[in-house]
């Protein structure tokens, strides 16, 4: 007896999906609905919005312009507008000029016109997106005011929310961060309720990470990437949103010292954020690969990374300069962070770029542009009372005065910046920050404490797999404090060297007539004894130890 067909999906099935949050399955259910009898507009729009929740942002299109069409066809020009806003805004984020400004332009000749209505709070946020972007942090300020009270009027919690985090951004822009943050963190209190939409809460997410980024804020960073995370979770489908928290949780490991977890968070965010085809902020994914890999040492694929992240940002951060710094490159160091420095950034990221412009012209000998970078970075420190700032700004301080022969004076500020980094769990910071105590302690003839900072940040870079900063501080210390082989066996440094050399498991176990299982048993009795966490830290280890 034939078994009978499958139930072809309803149109309830869809709608009931989409209630759920289960965009995968309405968007299948939807679609297929839909090729059977042509879905009213606002079943397309929820076609729409599942599309575009799970990545396929072509097809969200299509159904959207077909609601759009539908809505005029019933004149109901209100909804035709707003569906009209949402095709212009999503092609402006994803960087379609042309095609954005003729949907905004059609959304706004439509509500000529017409009586007061939400739509038109919404497309206030268009020009104050421009304002924003343009580095005109108060008429920004100003344009999204304006919709957060059309929101407020009609109820409209989506318009509130994008128009409270557009406000806190302006002001933090502007220098307001207390008053930014706080209006900020009451958008991020409707999303966290459920009060708005998935679509626009993904953005707002997206948007206070950025912020907490520019400004340092690693409390607040921390706390809304967790939350966005679980958020992405409780939608298993959802594709938008999770290369943006990959990115935040990247740097977080990062400054925390987990290089290895930092590298693949931001190497998976590259995959997510060109899905289906790369967006703009797939270059801060990029750019955090290139920062892991120029820490550890693999310069040409940092190099590579750092390339691919400027195809999308202008100035992505101040990592190509010092890449070239830590492969002597003096010249082009110098020429790369002056031009960096030329542009106009906020705050925060410009606090990075004279934080680097300082220890490249303190390596090429330039104290006038150390010290005015120095003064600039002090100025940005004082007027937000925020301690990842102040630690780069004491840092900073530190090692100009040495340079300029008052190691004394530089042993307070120093010492200051150590304490901020160790207080932000920063470790290869704090690390550098014992590497200058160490050369100040040197210039008063306290050799002893000088030994025992550079002891302790040697051991730290070694934990971490800092090879560059391993190799320079080896020079620093007297070859009686490093230890030699330590505690391994005569077969543990053959394998050590090997792995070294950059050999594979297998071309190691050829090399020495071994099975792959005994060297793998070899690298975990090498990783145990010298309490060494990868591959990169072992070759560091075996670098400054000679034994390469």
């Amino acid at each position: 007896m034939r078994s009978s067909s499958p139930k072809a999906p309803t149109l309830e099935q869809g709608r009931e999906s989409f209630r759920k949050q289960a965009w995968g399955a309405a968007f299948v259910q939807l679609s297929a609905v839909d090729r059977e009898v042509m879905l009213e507009p606002e079943d397309l729009v929820q076609l729409a919005q599942a599309a575009y929740l799970i990545g396929k942002e072509v097809e969200g299109s299509d159904f959207l312009a077909r609601a759009h069409q539908g809505f005029l066809n019933r004149g109901e020009t209100a909804l035709a507008a707003r569906s009209a806003f949402w095709l212009g805004f999503t092609s402006l984020f994803n960087g379609e000029f042309a095609k954005a400004g003729g949907w905004l332009s059609r959304a706004s000749r439509l509500l000529d016109g017409q009586p007061d209505c939400v739509e038109k709070g919404y497309l206030l946020l268009p020009e104050a997106f421009r304002l924003f972007q343009a580095g005109d942090a108060l008429a920004a300020h100003a344009a999204f005011v304006r919709a957060v009270a059309v929101g407020e009027r009609f109820g409209d919690k989506d318009l509130v929310a994008l128009g409270l985090q557009g406000q806190g951004r302006s002001l933090i822009r502007h220098g307001d961060i207390t008053k930014g943050m706080a209006l900020l963190d009451e958008a991020m209190v409707a999303v966290t309720a459920g009060e708005v939409s998935p679509l626009n809460a993904g953005g707002v997410y997206c948007s206070v990470l950025e912020a907490c980024g520019e400004i340092f804020d690693l409390r607040r960073a921390q706390e809304w990437t967790s939350a966005l995370d679980r958020w992405c979770a409780s939608q298993p489908d959802i594709v938008p949103y999770r290369g943006h928290c990959l990115v935040r949780r990247a740097e977080l490991l990062q400054l925390h010292g987990a290089w290895p977890d930092a590298l693949e968070e931001a190497r998976q965010a590259t995959e997510w954020l060109s899905r289906p085809w790369p967006r703009p902020a797939v270059g801060s994914a990029f750019y955090q690969v290139g920062q892991v890999l120029r820490l550890c040492g693999r310069f040409a694929e940092a190099e590579e990374a750092y390339r691919q992240a400027s195809q999308w940002s202008r100035c992505p951060g101040p990592g190509l300069a010092q890449l070239q710094l830590a492969q002597g490159q003096l010249e082009a160091a110098s020429a790369t962070i002056r031009r960096m420095a030329e542009d106009g950034q906020a705050p925060g990221p410009r606090a990075r770029i004279l934080d680097a412009y300082v220890e490249i012209a303190l390596a090429t000998d330039d104290l006038k542009a150390a010290r005015t970078a120095t003064d600039e970075l002090r100025s940005i420190a004082a007027r937000q009372d925020i301690p990842f700032l102040q630690a780069l700004s004491s840092r900073a301080s530190g090692a100009l005065l040495i340079a300029e022969g008052n190691a004394r004076e530089a042993l307070a500020e120093l010492r200051h910046a150590w304490g901020l980094w160790s207080e932000l769990q920063a470790p290869y910071e704090a690390a550098r920050v014992q590497v200058l105590i160490g050369l100040a302690c040197r210039k008063v003839d306290d050799e002893d404490n000088a030994l025992l900072e550079l002891t302790a940040a040697h051991q730290t870079f070694q934990s971490l797999g800092a090879t560059i900063d391993l190799a320079r501080i080896a020079e620093l210390l007297p070859k009686g404090t490093r230890q030699a082989a330590g505690p391994l066996t005569e077969r543990e440094v053959q394998v050590l060297k090997l792995v070294a050399s950059g050999l594979t498991n297998r071309r190691i176990a050829g090399k020495l007539n071994i099975s792959e299982k005994t060297v793998a048993r070899h690298l975990s009795n090498i990783f145990n004894k010298l309490n060494l966490s990868s591959r990169t830290a072992a070759t560091a280890y075996a670098y400054d130890h000679k034994l390469v």
